[in-house]
């Protein structure tokens, strides 16, 4: 089976610019050599800290974000290599909610016009049946007609992102981004948006990249998940096997984070030390090695293959 996207050592560096002139001095390593498939219907978490690039990577497969080196292939394509009317067709396929409901939607549009205007934009739907495309979206996501011509900030945080998330659907995408949709909203509202993401998954039959901070959010949504950390993909494996075995510390260490609901259980919670080193400077060999328990010396000095260890659970790191 032929994945839906491709991703080939996909980089990202942006420059650091000093003085007057604006001279490049270094680059800031967002995303450095991330390899990845994405089949038809699966959901693929990706994890880390702040800063780690997940949302870097998510803007460049929306092409939002142009890669410094690396390919992203769709159904068979390179966006990169696509003409500007074959990348206008591409995006219709490939969607983004994204993180901040509060500041993605445009305060002087309403709802309804909001989630027309890519339809209008890209003409997928005729003009005379636009409205009831707007209708029948916001229904699917819990609001109502009586919404439509709201503005954004007569509403929740929820409910922005419901918002987004019509408006992500209106092109009848194949391929969602999900750029940490539910991090900016409260507990209980993070569970009806994550139900949501679930059920019109199973409707429209869609394909999502769910990128979160913790594991504990991707965990019910995710089928695969990938662990970064400062700009590499350190682990990726099918949900169920990563969170029972997890190979890499670093996995590790984000599983222990995670809380359990019982207060007479004591959880061995792993705690780093140190802060997430400069991507500017990043340390050589494993990148995660200044802050490892289990570094040896090699880790120091060479850095690990992202290799396969079976079931297509792939994991960099020199102590398996």
């Amino acid at each position: 089976m032929e994945p839906l996207l491709k991703v080939k050592n996909l980089k990202k560096y942006f420059p650091v610019e000093q003085g007057v002139f604006g001279r490049k001095t270094d680059f800031v390593q967002a995303v450095d050599d991330v390899s990845f498939d994405l089949y038809k219907g699966e959901t693929l978490g990706l994890v880390g800290e702040s800063g780690c690039g997940k949302s870097t990577t998510g803007r460049m497969l929306v092409n939002l974000l142009k890669p410094t080196s690396g390919e992203v292939i769709f159904e068979g394509q390179d966006i990169e290599k696509l003409s500007k009317k074959e990348q206008k067709a591409m995006r219709k396929n490939i969607q983004i909610i994204f993180q901040d409901p509060y500041s993605s939607l445009n305060p002087r549009m309403n709802i309804g016009d909001i989630i027309a205007e890519p339809m209008k934009i890209n003409k997928t739907v005729p003009k005379e049946e636009i409205e009831k495309r707007v209708m029948t979206l916001l229904n699917y996501v819990g609001l109502s007609n009586f919404h439509r011509n709201r503005y954004p900030h007569e509403f929740s945080g929820g409910q922005r992102q419901r918002v987004g998330i019509a408006r992500a659907l209106s092109l009848n995408p194949k391929l969602i981004i999900c750029d940490e949709p539910v991090s900016a909203l409260d507990v209980s509202i993070q569970a009806q948006v994550l139900n949501l993401l679930h059920d019109l998954q199973k409707e429209f039959d869609l394909t999502y990249i769910f990128i979160a901070h913790g594991l504990n959010v991707v965990k019910h949504v995710s089928t695969r998940v990938g662990v970064m950390y400062l700009g590499k993909l350190v682990e990726i494996a099918d949900g169920d096997i990563l969170y029972n075995e997890p190979k890499h510390p670093y996995s590790e260490a984000l599983l222990s984070a995670i809380p359990i609901p019982d207060p007479t259980k004591k959880k061995n919670r792993i705690i780093l030390v140190g802060d997430v080193p400069s991507p500017i400077n990043p340390p050589k060999g494993c990148r995660f090695h200044t802050r490892c328990w289990k570094c040896t010396e090699i880790c120091m000095k060479e850095e690990p293959k992202f290799e396969d260890i079976g079931d297509g659970h792939r994991v960099a790191c020199w102590n398996l």
